[in-house]
């Protein structure tokens, strides 16, 4: 009986104080999100943290203290190179979707035009297709296998344009969604203003469109950078491995893996030194990615 007037008061309680049930319900959703989120996290610092001898040994705990294996790391393989490469990966991928994007996102966002939503649903259809099923073809034609109308392309094989190549191709539906969706938003009198000034539709682009949507233009530059940064499957593939041929930082973390033994603790620190700088991309422009996601209609 105590246990059915204990449920009682619970639910009367409940129901009486619908705003502390809230509360409580978000803290631990909240509560929940955040461990699944940061446990992995976590894990690798402990891995990181507990000598070799002894990771057969841990358990939440690091079993054992060496902060030096950060500093390790870079001794045993040149891992700021790895780190460089995907940087520039990453930039240049992110230029190149962001600048065609645009232009494309403008076109559907604000022209109207016979076919513009089937060609636009058609754009979207090729972000639902695997990466792996594009791998064979894209390799024949990447290792100058096979040409196109008669034109053999130069060899892009384990240098960066095996990845900045089909990258782009796989970034570019979302991004021209996401910023199609925000031009559209724009009221058409900021344009028609500039027009009536001469600028053409290009100008008007640069000049209005994309200085008043900067969030969204952000949000899509810092997901993009993020999304190429840690590709792993065209990174993987597309790369003997060597630093002086542009492999990024997957292969890095793959070089502390020998014949005979793995060095988990140097895979697990160099990680962490991996994650260093997508968190600082996304420290410089939280303020435009927060003010991009969350920004509604704009009322002219």
């Amino acid at each position: 009986m105590a246990v059915k007037e204990r449920y009682a008061d619970l639910v009367t309680w409940s129901i009486y104080n619908p705003n502390d049930v809230y509360r409580v319900l978000m803290a631990v959703g909240i509560a929940f999100f955040l461990l699944m989120a940061l446990f992995p996290f976590y894990w690798l610092f402990v891995l990181a943290l507990t000598p070799q001898e002894n990771l057969s040994n841990i358990y939440l705990f690091p079993d054992g203290f060496n902060p030096g294996v950060f500093v390790e790391v870079f001794q045993e393989v040149p891992f700021h190179i790895y780190m460089f490469n995907s940087i520039v990966i990453a930039t240049i991928t992110t230029v190149v979707v962001v600048f065609i994007g645009s232009l494309a996102g403008y076109v559907f966002g604000r022209m109207e035009f016979p076919g513009r939503v089937p060609v636009f649903f058609g754009i979207l259809i090729v972000s639902y297709f695997p990466a792996v099923a594009f791998f064979l073809p894209l390799f024949l034609l990447f290792t100058e296998n096979i040409s196109v109308l008669g034109i053999t392309p130069p060899a892009v094989f384990n240098s960066p344009g095996g990845v900045i190549f089909p990258m782009s191709a796989f970034l570019m539906p979302l991004i021209v969604f996401l910023l199609a969706t925000f031009y559209s938003q724009i009221p058409d009198g900021l344009e028609d203003a500039a027009r009536v000034e001469g600028s053409t539709r290009i100008g008007a682009l640069f000049r209005v469109i994309m200085p008043v949507s900067a969030p969204a233009v952000a949000t899509s530059a810092v997901l993009g950078f993020i999304i190429v940064y840690n590709e792993f499957f065209f990174s993987y593939l597309m790369f003997d491995g060597q630093p002086g041929s542009g492999a990024p930082i997957v292969h890095g973390i793959f070089r502390y893996q020998g014949q005979f033994e793995v060095s988990y603790h140097l895979m697990a620190a160099a990680s962490i030194v991996g994650v260093i700088p997508m968190a600082v991309v996304v420290l410089i422009a939280q303020e435009k990615i927060v003010s991009g996601l969350t920004q509604g209609a704009v009322k002219e």
